[in-house]
Parts: structure tokens; sequence; C-alpha cells
């Protein structure tokens, strides 16, 4: 077997039982508790193991006085072995749906602005043509979604890459940037203030998102560009609803995307201050793996969600 072969697996009869105990020994790093939650004897995991090793190759783990762990072969392996396993999952859901007369399942995971703003009237034009399409959303940071997008849990994400080692592997086509606003409660002081600056915010108390996050740097970055000292008086969070109900009782202030903002203050939850903040996130937009198929379903959902990004954006 030559390593550049496409159809290696297929001399090689690879068994889905094999990739199940690449799995269950990355999540155990145990030969004795992995052969146990497969149901196998260890001496005959032990052998599948190796038999998948000799077939590549390369050894997949490390052994260690306690247990083991995956080499850099296993990692790949591991990776692409969770993958085709969610594929076939996958599959059989689509053709069970099918069966019983649905139109099979896509799951898709966003980042908070445009699950706001622009996955929702993307769905509901999907539901006009597709009722019994099954949508799965999940809302979480990029670098969440991304990892399950990649793992093949999710047929696509709308976020950012921020891993450039990830690029290789994924296909990006950008929708917008997204702009950042502040908030407050409904008859904070400072919206009858006239000529509000950045100045006058910076001994406010905030609602900021965590140190390390990307908006948290760039709300750090916009005040000291302009000379100032970001604000101390800080309640770190991205909990939404315990924001809101912050903002609702107390003078704090909040800077959030602006898409997410004009949500809340159609509401009157909040509202948006007189004031243009110079801060503005990357670019976000559609990613999907390279390597994937996407089924009629996430197609489908794809182009109504390019063609609301349109009007909106």
């Amino acid at each position: 077997m030559k390593n550049s072969d496409p159809n290696w697996f297929l001399r090689a009869r690879l068994k889905t039982r094999q990739l199940l105990l690449l799995i269950a020994l990355d999540d155990t790093r145990n030969i004795h508790r992995a052969s146990s939650e497969l149901n196998m004897t260890q001496p005959a995991a032990s052998k599948q193991l190796k038999d998948l090793e000799d077939m590549l190759a390369v050894s997949l783990f490390e052994r260690l006085p306690r247990g083991m762990r995956p080499t850099i072969y296993g990692e790949a392996m591991i990776r692409h072995a969770r993958m085709a396993l969610t594929s076939l999952s996958k599959a059989h859901e689509d053709i069970v749906a099918l069966k019983s007369g649905l139109s099979g399942q896509v799951d898709v995971g966003v980042i908070l602005s445009p699950g706001m703003a622009l996955l929702p009237p993307a769905i509901a034009r999907v539901k006009e043509h597709a009722p019994m399409l099954r949508i799965g959303v999940e809302v979480e940071s990029s670098n969440i979604l991304l990892s399950r997008l990649m793992h093949g849990e999710l047929d696509f994400v709308i976020g950012r890459i921020l891993d450039e080692e990830n690029r290789n592997d994924l296909q990006y086509y950008e929708l917008a940037d997204e702009p950042v606003c502040a908030v407050a409660r409904v008859g904070h002081p400072l919206h009858a203030r006239e000529n509000l600056k950045l100045s006058d915010l910076t001994n406010e108390p905030w609602i900021l998102a965590p140190k390390g996050s990307i908006l948290r740097a760039r709300c750090d970055q916009m005040f000291r560009e302009q000379g100032l000292t970001p604000p101390s008086n800080v309640v770190d969070t991205t909990a939404i609803l315990f924001i809101t109900s912050l903002l609702q009782q107390t003078d704090f202030l909040y800077a959030m995307p602006t898409e997410v903002a004009r949500y809340y203050t159609q509401a009157r939850l909040m509202d948006i201050l007189p004031i243009d903040l110079p801060c503005r996130m990357d670019g976000f937009g559609i990613i999907t793996r390279r390597d994937a198929l996407l089924s009629p379903g996430a197609s489908l959902l794809l182009d109504a969600i390019r063609e609301v990004a349109k009007m909106i954006y």
C-alpha cells in the first residue's frame, strides 16, 4: 500500500470498529477502559490497534507507564475517524428522515450577531419551501464552532477564522464586518448628553467581554488609541441575560455588536448611546470544510443566508 493511494482504505478494509477504537482510546487514554467501552477484550482491542498501525506503517499511540497518548499520526487519524463516523451517522439520519417523508437535517453554528440578525430570516425563508427540514442551530464563539465543524458535527459555520493554520482546510465567504456600539439602560443620563465623546465614558462603570477575547482587546485598544486609559470599573461577562438584567438595574455601559444592540433596543430593553465608537470587529462569513459535500438542505439554507445577507448588510 502506498500512502499516496487515494483508495488505500478500500484495499486495507478499514473497519468501523477500528475507528470507534481510535476515538475510545483518545477519550480514555487507556486500552483497558477503551476495550471495555466497546465490549471487546483487551487482547482483541490491542490486535485491532496493531493491525491499523501496521497498515499505516506508523505508530498511532505512544505507550506510557500509565495509559497512552496519541502521536501526531494518531491525532490526524483520530480527527478523520470522528469526521467519518459523524458523516455516517448523519447519512443514517437522512435516510430515516427521507423514509419518514421529511427532508433531512442541517446543523449550523453561528456567532451572536449574525445569529440574531441574519440567521432567523434565512431560516424563515427556507421553512416556506421546506417546512419539514430539521435545522439545528448552535450559538457559540468562532473557535468552539470551528472545532465542531472540523470534527464534522456541523454542516457549516457563520463566524470568523481566527487561527491561520485552519485556513487550508476551510473555505471562507465573507458576509460583513461588525461595528460595535455602546449601550445603556433606557433613560440613562448619558443619552441626553450632547456631543458625547469617548473621554466621557472612561470613568463610567462598564460590562465588557473577558480579557483574552477579541471584543475586549478591540475595546481596550479603542481607548488607548485616543490616549485614554481603558475603564477600570468593569464586570467581565458574556452572559447576555445577566448583562441585560444588570444594564436595566444599574448605570453600567456595555459594548456590543450594533446588529445585536438594535434587536434589544427594538424590544426597549436598552438604548444605544449617541456616540460612534471607533471600534469594529473583524469580518465574519460562511465557513465550510473543503472536503465536505453539503446536503441539499444545507445548500438550501446557505443560499437563503447569502440572499438575506445582501439585503441587511
